[in-house]
């Protein structure tokens, strides 16, 4: 009944408030178009088509002699690591996701790279985020964005994922029953596949940048406030005017929209959403904590 009456004052409000409503898919849609589909769509591509190839053990090997020591991890969890930093929300949850049903990691080691590497990408961050926000430490700020799921990520190593972890690697090497394909047809499937994410991506920018119409007729005063908790990119662009540490203590929580994007990743998978959200909602209370020490005491 709550779902309808929902739906039921949703599209009341866009018929009744259709130039608004207007607005708001349209900020949505144009943040997808202008800065998702480049900055996201090569890496998942090029990804897609590494994985499929069983290629991503060869490209994670420079770096992985060192994870492997931190994380105490295999090649193919150190590949997940680097996709997840470098490429950025949600090519931690597809990597992850790609990984597992590809057979090269088994579903520890799947939640255990769900709980810290779907962040925010540092092309995104200093392209979009840092020039918005006007950010001067941006060392500082630098550190709280990804030294603090690093190091989150070292403490569930040796915690909550120590025995579950330690039992996996103390087994046999997982063996991929597929083969590996062939260029052409990697890329092929990698591509279709990479389409269908970057557009549901779309959906839910536009969809939740729409649910902003709520907050601006009944709660106007705190619109820049619920924006970015809804959906990060647009509630930026909507929030810019207030204190940029707000913002940064909720980037890694990454708003709903990408609650509701990691969820759709990873539903034909036996990942938890709910225990994504958990660490993403630790993350961000660990985030505030930073910010807070540092601009009192730094």
């Amino acid at each position: 009944m709550i779902y309808i009456l929902f739906f039921l004052l949703l599209s009341y409000l866009i018929l009744t408030h259709s130039e608004l409503s207007l607005h708001y898919a349209f900020h949505g849609l144009t943040l997808w178009y202008n800065k998702m589909i480049p900055s996201l769509l090569p890496f998942m591509i090029l990804s897609g088509t590494l994985v499929k190839m069983h290629l991503s053990e060869k490209f994670a090997a420079p770096v992985h002699f060192l994870l492997k020591r931190v994380f105490r991890c295999r090649p193919n969890v150190s590949y997940g690591i680097i996709m997840g930093f470098l490429c950025g929300f949600p090519m931690g949850a597809k990597v992850t996701s790609q990984l597992l049903k590809e057979q090269k990691i088994m579903n520890t080691e799947a939640r255990f790279l769900l709980s810290f590497c779907n962040n925010i990408g540092p092309v995104y961050f200093c392209t979009f985020v840092i020039p918005i926000l006007r950010i001067e430490n941006i060392g500082l700020v630098l550190a709280g964005m990804y030294g603090i799921p690093f190091v989150y990520g070292i403490g569930l190593r040796y915690t909550v994922f120590k025995k579950s972890l330690n039992e996996v690697y103390a087994e046999t090497n997982l063996s991929v029953s597929q083969q590996p394909a062939r260029l052409l047809t990697a890329l092929d499937e990698s591509v279709h596949g990479s389409i269908g994410s970057i557009s549901m991506l779309c959906g839910y920018m536009v969809i939740f940048n729409l649910l902003n119409i709520l907050p601006h007729i009944f709660l106007p005063k705190l619109l820049k406030y619920i924006a970015p908790v809804l959906e990060i990119t647009g509630g930026i662009l909507i929030s810019e005017n207030i204190s940029p540490v707000y913002l940064l203590v909720l980037l890694p929580f990454g708003g709903l929209s990408c609650i509701a994007q990691t969820n759709s990743i990873i539903q034909d998978t036996n990942l938890s959403v709910v225990e994504y959200t958990v660490h993403k909602l630790i993350l961000t209370a660990i985030t505030l904590l930073f910010y807070c020490f540092a601009y009192s005491y730094i």
